[in-house]
């Protein structure tokens, strides 16, 4: 259960006013599922926009928090947009695109959802890899409402895609990148609540997202990774780093991990090593998932042979495990940190059933001197 201090310090990362935007999430029959974890995300935290509602007919008349297995989030699923909208008494800022679908298309029925909010007067945010801005038809439907609509995967243009050139040798602090032995296992909410309690331990942290739904949280710094051509990923997420850096001279860089090193069809854990240069790395895990998330002929890697490839790979060091408790009861998960101590070794706890102590207490032991930085209350 995520307690309820946390949520509220996550969800009021927001400013005192609240100039979020509001916010309507699309995420029809995929809530609280893998396909639907930008919406998820968003439910559990948002910088960035202040969510109303979530569209998903199947679960309607639940609160989104609930059916994450969490807290009440205030957040009511509703069936439709006609239904999002009878439940607001202002017309929201944005409509969320929160399903993101292996092919990162539209379906048909989503178009639908996606034109209607634009007539409506709604402008549209989205994470997939076919941009809407450059749809014929609904590009158009926005001119014609005045919306906007935001391609968060949108790269910018090639001339300005950056290179590696090695300045991630001149970033003088600790970077911790928390990677996985699957594609959506929680290695962004993960990111998002180690920075959060490295903070309150008061350990100036930074994230660095390199995926849609971070960046809609909020992230300051960051780039869409899979959307960028492979020649400039290394480059563009070491500038991103870089930027962080220089932006906040902060104590340690959290950078969001895709994928995993040994998937078969995802990159982008070999763009983080590669950019980030580490000194250390999170690693998460679902102990009860048997198959790839996307690909149900291939078996899940064990924690073991992921940590062995992942210090090979990216000369680092694997400092703990993040355990995501899907289809786990709160004993299977007691039973999975003890042994995974006894097994590797190494530390491990379920960042959202667990206090986020304990991920701050794997940093400070492979890290020292970051103690020294916390006050006396909390060292």
């Amino acid at each position: 259960m995520l307690p309820g201090s946390l949520r509220a310090i996550l969800d009021c990362a927001a400013h005192p006013a609240d100039a979020r935007q509001s916010a309507i999430v699309y995420c029809e029959g995929n809530f609280a599922r893998i396909d639907g974890k930008t919406a998820n995300g968003l439910v559990r935290s948002s910088e960035r926009y202040r969510i109303l509602s979530v569209i998903d007919s199947t679960l309607a008349g639940e609160d989104a928090g609930i059916a994450l297995g969490e807290a009440a989030a205030g957040i009511p699923l509703v069936a439709d947009l006609t239904a999002a909208l009878a439940a607001t008494d202002n017309l929201p800022d944005v409509l969320i695109f929160g399903l993101a679908p292996l092919s990162g298309l539209m379906s048909e029925a989503d178009r639908a959802v996606v034109l209607a909010a634009v007539a409506a007067g709604i402008s549209v945010v989205s994470g997939l890899h076919e941009f809407l801005a450059d749809d014929p038809e609904i590009s158009a439907a926005a001119r014609v409402a005045g919306v906007m609509l935001h391609d968060i995967r949108r790269p910018r243009p090639t001339k300005h895609l950056r290179m590696f050139d090695g300045a991630i040798g001149g970033v003088d602090c600790v970077r911790i990148a928390i990677l996985g032995t699957d594609g959506a296992i929680g290695k962004r909410t993960t990111s998002t609540l180690l920075t959060q309690a490295l903070n309150d331990a008061g350990i100036h942290t930074v994230m660095v997202g390199t995926g849609q739904t971070g960046l809609m949280q909020g992230a300051a710094y960051g780039v869409a990774l899979d959307a960028i051509p492979a020649q400039f990923g290394v480059g563009e997420l070491e500038g991103a780093v870089l930027a962080a850096y220089e932006g906040e001279r902060p104590d340690v860089i959290v950078i969001e991990g895709q994928g995993a090193l040994s998937h078969p069809a995802y990159l982008s854990s070999t763009v983080v090593l590669r950019a980030s240069r580490p000194q250390a790395v999170i690693m998460q895990h679902a102990p009860a998932r048997r198959m790839l998330s996307d690909y149900p002929e291939v078996r899940m890697p064990s924690p073991l042979s992921e940590i062995k490839l992942i210090e090979l790979f990216g000369k680092t060091t694997v400092i703990g495990l993040a355990i995501n408790h899907e289809d786990m009861t709160e004993a299977e998960v007691t039973a999975a940190i003890a042994r995974y101590k006894v097994e590797l070794g190494l530390p491990a706890t379920d960042a959202l059933w667990h206090d986020p102590s304990a991920l701050v207490a794997m940093v400070t032991a492979a890290f020292p001197a970051l103690q020294a930085r916390q006050p006396l209350a909390m060292a």
